[in-house]
């Protein structure tokens, strides 16, 4: 992952864009900070299929039922 900061980037900007469409990650950063992510453009992502678990996965019928008292205390910390 390439890190540059804002006035990098610009004054460098097709080394960056060259770096991205090799696969390289390029984060633009201003003052320390990550702002963007240089990426290739996509002229037609592949759209997403949903449907690929059907009949694949069961859940339980008390799947959303509350939790035993037991299991709950282990995420309510000490703060008590």
């Amino acid at each position: 992952m390439k890190k540059v900061n804002i006035h990098e980037a610009k004054s460098q900007l097709s080394k960056y864009i060259a770096a991205a469409l090799r696969g390289e990650e390029v984060v633009i950063h201003k003052a320390g900070e990550p702002l963007v992510v240089l990426t290739p453009w996509q002229k037609n992502p592949e759209k997403r299929k949903g449907g690929q678990w059907r009949n694949k996965v069961k859940m339980s019928t008390d799947f959303d039922a509350p939790l035993p008292a037991e299991i709950l205390k282990g995420f309510q910390g000490t703060n008590e």
